[in-house]
């Protein structure tokens, strides 16, 4: 049923927030920091973890992958908004360094794409 995967979808949104939050606290900055990816680590690891015990049935597991794959792309879509938003108020050198790293990014796609392709065919063999 998709509502588990709405369920472990939330938990690990609110826990990574918590988290975020707790960092920023740590590092004495009013702000989250990393929270998005501690959801995103935390929604990983625990449907690898209950996958492994045989705690999901199929329609569950369906339901999780489903809302991963809603979650990241909209997650990543937010926090990149925000991230222009703070680029363009910083001044000409952010904005230089965040088109550097996305070519960079754009560049290391298919090198990784490679890296499990090859995975997967030398598995096959």
């Amino acid at each position: 049923m998709k509502i588990y995967g709405v369920a472990l979808l939330a938990a690990c949104f609110l826990l990574g927030k918590l988290l975020g939050r707790l960092l920023g606290h740590i590092l004495d900055i009013n702000s989250d920091i990393g929270g998005v990816g501690f959801a995103m680590f935390l929604l990983m690891t625990s449907s690898i973890y209950l996958r492994k015990k045989k705690w999901l049935v199929l329609e569950t597991e369906k339901g999780i992958w489903f809302w991963s794959a809603m979650y990241i792309p909209i997650i990543v879509a937010m926090t990149s908004t925000l991230n222009v938003k703070a680029a363009l108020s910083g001044g000409v050198l952010a904005v230089i360094l965040g088109i550097c790293a996305t070519v960079v990014c754009m560049f290391m796609v298919p090198l990784i794409s490679k890296i499990g392709r090859e995975k997967n065919i030398d598995s096959q063999k």
